[in-house]
């Protein structure tokens, strides 16, 4: 059972790592943009890259982060060992 979660974190790590990483980026980005710096123009810019409304997906992207984040933490919490029981 460990095995397969670990070849499922593996795989689940690997298609998230993109979407995750531009998703955290653009987070920091528009907050710097927008309330640091004032650039209101470049701000929603980059809003628009963090919900992927360029390309027509902000109703379904946050979904599929949100899946995939729910993925990474069940199958990592099940490998560390805290829900085993003891003999």
């Amino acid at each position: 059972m460990n095995r397969m979660f670990r070849r499922y974190h593996r795989q689940i790590a690997i298609v998230l790592c993109l979407p995750l990483f531009l998703t955290v980026l653009t987070g920091m980005g528009y907050t710097i943009a927008h309330e640091w710096l004032h650039q209101d123009e470049f701000g929603e810019f980059i809003l628009g890259l963090h919900t992927l409304e360029i390309l027509h997906l902000e109703a379904i992207y946050p979904m599929l982060n949100g899946l995939g984040l729910v993925g990474l933490l069940i199958t990592g919490l099940s490998m560390t060992g805290l829900f085993r029981t003891r003999a």
